[in-house]
C-alpha cells in the first residue's frame, strides 16, 4: 500500500503479511478522499478509525495535515504496527487495541469523520448495530460524516442519517450526515 497524497505522497507502507487484514485499494482510497476533499479542511479535523487494521486510511489523513487522528482494532498486532509506522512518519495518531463495539458503548468524544472498515463478513445487523451506536452515542459532530466500508452485499442505505454511497469495485462507501433542518436552511438564505 502507498500514501497517495500529501506530505508523504508515494511513501510504501508495508505491513506484516501475518496481520488479519484486507487494506482499502489505492484506488478506492483515493476515490474516497476525492470526496473528503470537497467537504473538508483536513488540518483541522478529528478523526476516529475503526478497524483500522495497518492503519492505512490513518495514515492518508496524516499525510494531509490531519493532526488529531485515532485508531481502534482489536489485533494487538495491528495496533503495535499503527504505533510504530505513526512514530517512523512522526503523525499524531493514538492506537487504542479494544474491541470496536465495546469502544464504541464507553467512549466519549466527538469526531469530525469516523470511518470504519469491519470484516466484509460481518454480520448485517453488526453493520446496523455499529451505526446506532455512533448516533445514539453521538461521536459525531453535527458538520461531521460517518463512512462505512462494505460489500457491495451488504445493504445500509436504509439505515439513519444516510446521505449518499459510492462504489468502487466490490467495495462499496456509504456516506452518513446529520441532515440540515429546513429552518436553518431558510435562515441561511435570508
Amino acid at each position: 500500500m502507498r500514501i497517495i497524497s500529501g506530505k508523504f505522497k508515494g511513501r510504501r507502507i508495508t505491513a506484516p503479511k501475518k496481520l488479519p487484514v484486507r487494506p482499502t485499494t489505492d484506488m478506492s482510497k483515493e476515490a474516497l478522499f476525492n470526496v473528503l476533499n470537497n467537504h473538508f479542511n483536513f488540518s483541522e479535523l478529528k478523526v476516529l478509525d475503526l478497524f483500522a487494521g495497518t492503519g492505512n486510511i490513518s495514515y492518508e489523513f496524516g499525510s494531509r495535515g490531519c493532526d488529531n487522528i485515532t485508531c481502534v482494532d482489536g489485533d494487538v498486532g495491528c495496533v503495535n504496527f499503527i504505533k510504530q509506522t505513526a512514530k517512523e512518519f512522526d503523525m499524531n495518531i493514538t492506537a487504542i487495541k479494544n474491541d470496536v463495539f465495546k469502544f464504541l458503548e464507553k467512549h466519549k468524544g466527538n469526531y469530525d469523520i469516523i470511518f470504519a472498515d469491519p470484516p466484509y463478513g460481518l454480520d448485517q445487523k453488526e453493520f446496523e448495530k455499529l451505526i446506532l451506536l455512533i448516533f445514539e452515542n453521538e461521536l459525531l459532530n453535527e458538520e461531521g460524516m460517518l463512512v462505512i466500508e462494505h460489500s457491495k452485499h451488504t445493504k445500509l442505505n436504509h439505515m439513519i442519517n444516510f446521505s449518499f454511497q459510492k462504489n468502487y469495485g466490490g467495495s462499496v462507501f456509504s456516506f452518513y450526515e446529520f441532515e440540515v433542518d429546513d429552518e436553518e436552511v431558510d435562515s441561511e438564505k435570508e
